[in-house]
């Protein structure tokens, strides 16, 4: 239950303590990145980590960083601010049912627009501003994401969302082409509607495109992508610490916890938790080793969860790695 170890570090200012403990913190990060060099992990991108300047560059940081030293990461985003921001410009009604958004063929235009357009360009511009690493794609791409529509349950009514589709293939091609260039792929969250015509065994299914593009969530779209990369971790940044055990009560925060000790909190948590958590809880399911819910307010948040033993997020693990 506790693959985290919290530790108390204190500060100086005298000049040669404060340098003995950066190199403290750097040897301290040399068996974590043994021991993910070489492996995938998959990052979803969003909240005020996406909408605070400082913090957009300190997560470029952080995936420039992964990148030397030979981790491969692959950046999922998602753009709920700037999409409203773009719906209001345009005098676009948004509107929400149980808690999603209601896409309607002319908002899904802009969503495709601002998601592939706008967020994915400037998220490349600004990994690029540290070299040629990062490479632009969209669930489109390659046939990389297929979804299928689906509504939500309002007060016990089925409830249509429009073009709002969950994922339900990957195609993990293109990127694993943009991986062995060396590059960074940063993928935005809309993807094809496709339709089973097939007779209903799996082992005839034959998918069909039906020419519409769906809004994806991406924390979801995030969890299939790194389990069909099979990948080392997922991390999903947001704008809370982790998993509160007792929510609102600050002190908690859970540290790790397995699949199953997640599996039974999840219809307690609060809902907006439950999609971040519950893809976390898929990626596992599916073979991902560690997944973790990251604060995306604290600047470099990622790597001090990934690289330090003390953490700062919640990480989910299977059940047999009970402290990895």
């Amino acid at each position: 239950m506790t693959a985290h170890t919290r530790e108390s570090t204190s500060t100086s200012t005298d000049p040669a303590k404060t340098a003995q403990d950066k190199a403290a913190t750097l040897i301290e990060a040399l068996p974590w990145i043994q021991r993910f060099a070489g492996t995938t992990m998959v990052i979803k991108y969003g909240g005020n980590a996406m909408v605070n300047d400082d913090l957009r560059r300190a997560f470029a940081e952080d995936v420039v960083f992964l990148h030397h030293v030979g981790i491969h990461p692959v950046v999922v985003h998602g753009g709920g601010p700037q999409i409203n921001s773009m719906l209001g410009r345009l005098g676009i009604e948004s509107e929400f049912k149980g808690g999603l958004r209601v896409t309607t063929p002319e908002a899904m235009d802009v969503v495709r627009m601002v998601l592939t357009g706008q967020v994915g360009r400037e998220l490349v511009g600004l990994i690029n501003s540290h070299g040629p690493y990062a490479v632009g794609m969209s669930g489109e791409d390659g046939g990389l994401l297929r979804a299928v529509r689906t509504g939500t349950v309002v007060d016990g009514e089925e409830v249509d969302l429009g073009l709002v589709g969950e994922v339900v293939g990957v195609d993990p091609t293109g990127i694993e082409d943009i991986l062995a260039a060396g590059r960074i792929p940063v993928i935005s969250t809309v993807a094809p509607e496709i339709i089973d015509d097939g007779d209903g065994d799996p082992a005839t299914q034959r998918f069909q495109t039906t020419g519409q593009v769906l809004n994806v969530n991406a924390d979801t779209a995030a969890a299939a992508v790194a389990s069909a990369l099979g990948a080392s971790k997922l991390v999903i940044l947001t704008d809370v610490e982790g998993l509160y055990g007792d929510w609102p009560d600050k002190s908690s925060l859970i540290s790790s916890l397995t699949a199953t000790e997640l599996r039974e909190m999840l219809p307690r948590l609060e809902s907006g938790m439950i999609p971040k958590m519950a893809a976390c809880l898929k990626a596992i399911d599916e073979g991902v080793r560690q997944a973790h819910i990251v604060d995306g307010r604290l600047p470099h948040s990622m790597l001090l969860e990934t690289f330090t033993t003390a953490g700062i997020g919640t990480q989910v693990v299977p059940d047999e790695e009970v402290n990895p």
